[in-house]
């Protein structure tokens, strides 16, 4: 097995890390303050390639492989959460599924654009009576001539608020249940698309996340993606791949939290020598970095096993588990460490616990991982 990162991986690695050293950093806790969206911000990462890093270049992407995907968004993750998930909500949950299931035609029309990062992408899979329980669809797909209308309620939409294109699961067959469920590309400023209201979050504030309602949206035949039925297969295989995201973006913060706990840890000096020679201090250092190195081994496997083709759902439950953990672990032993101070705003690791805990939460809660694990392990 090995661990050494190929010459390219490195260069993504560091590209990632001064492009967020410089564009983001400054500015992360303003849009916190704010919850301002960094639109800007999101067309350099286009620019760089790293909307659609893992898409070929004919589709528009860089044409990487998965780590390297994961080492971007880890780096840029260490920065600003936010960021890391707008990012990796385009790759993962927008870019893959056109690029897995899609058409030429479809590939041309909508994957080039997300991909080359000309156009930002959603996913539009949980509704207000369906979150764990995504097979609880109530937006419905009804057949309109050659195409389909569609009508609903999508919550909880991370970029809904500046996305253009989404990627939207609907029942078309209500009797069948979850093999019911279709799947669709929708262009989010067609008309009966709206934005209801955008979350107003403890965390990833200048990420938005949107309720859309969906009202006698007119598709053509050629948005359905993949086969008719296939939309809880594709939303199921989708989120696999995105649960390494999301673990990559609670890595950052993990780092993050280490990074600044062991600057502080130097610099803090109580009775008379730095809080970085007492033990008590040194041991949370141990703990938060064991936690945090065998979570990146777990993702870097994930990623690893996902770019040789095979199934990776156990891979990918266990490295969004271990990882999500490990940030909300580490962020909290950061504010600790900081003590007072870490519970004030002019620190940046009260943020760091608050974008943390998202992860324990979205693209499957921390008890769907479980049984996830817990089924391959007792198959």
């Amino acid at each position: 097995m090995k661990f050494d990162l190929s010459s390219e991986q490195e260069l993504i690695r560091k590209t990632a890390r001064e492009f967020a050293e410089k564009e983001i950093t400054p500015h992360a806790a303003r849009w916190d303050q704010n919850e301002e969206f960094p639109a800007e911000t999101v067309k350099k990462l286009g620019e760089l390639g790293f909307m659609g890093i893992a898409v070929p270049e004919q589709w528009g992407g860089a044409g990487m492989d998965n780590l390297s995907y994961i080492l971007a968004v880890e780096e840029i993750s260490r920065a600003c959460g936010s960021v890391g998930v707008i990012m990796s909500v385009n790759n993962s949950l927008a870019c893959w599924p056109l690029q897995a299931f899609g058409t030429d035609a479809q590939k041309e029309e909508w994957l080039e654009p997300l991909a080359s990062g000309q156009k930002l992408g959603a996913y539009c899979l949980s509704e207000p009576q369906a979150g764990t329980d995504a097979a609880a669809q109530k937006t419905t797909a009804n057949p309109d001539g050659d195409g389909w209308v569609l009508n609903g309620t999508k919550n909880f939409i991370t970029n809904g608020a500046h996305a253009d294109t989404f990627i939207v699961f609907a029942m078309t067959d209500l009797t069948k249940g979850h093999k019911g469920i279709s799947a669709f590309v929708v262009d989010a400023h067609a008309p009966g698309v709206a934005v209801a209201h955008t979350e107003h979050k403890m965390g990833i504030r200048a990420s938005d996340t949107a309720q859309i309602t969906l009202d006698d949206v007119k598709l053509r035949g050629d948005q359905l993606l993949g086969e008719i039925k296939d939309g809880f297969k594709i939303a199921m295989q989708t989120l696999d791949g995105g649960r390494i995201g999301i673990a990559a973006k609670a890595l950052g913060i993990a780092q993050a939290s280490i990074d600044h706990s062991i600057a502080y840890a130097k610099e803090r000096s109580q009775f008379g020598r730095p809080i970085a020679q007492f033990q008590a201090i040194q041991f949370k250092i141990a703990e938060m970095t064991l936690r945090t190195e065998a979570a990146r081994l777990l993702t870097y496997r994930a990623a690893a096993v996902k770019d040789q083709g095979r199934r990776h759902s156990n891979e990918s439950a266990l490295a969004k588990l271990a990882a999500s953990t490990a940030s909300v672990y580490c962020s909290e032993e950061a504010v600790q460490i900081f003590g007072g101070n870490g519970y004030s705003k002019e620190y940046p690791v009260e943020k760091l616990m608050r974008d943390a805990k998202i992860c324990d939460i979205y693209e499957g809660t921390n008890e769907v991982q479980k049984m996830v694990i817990s089924a391959t392990a007792l198959a």
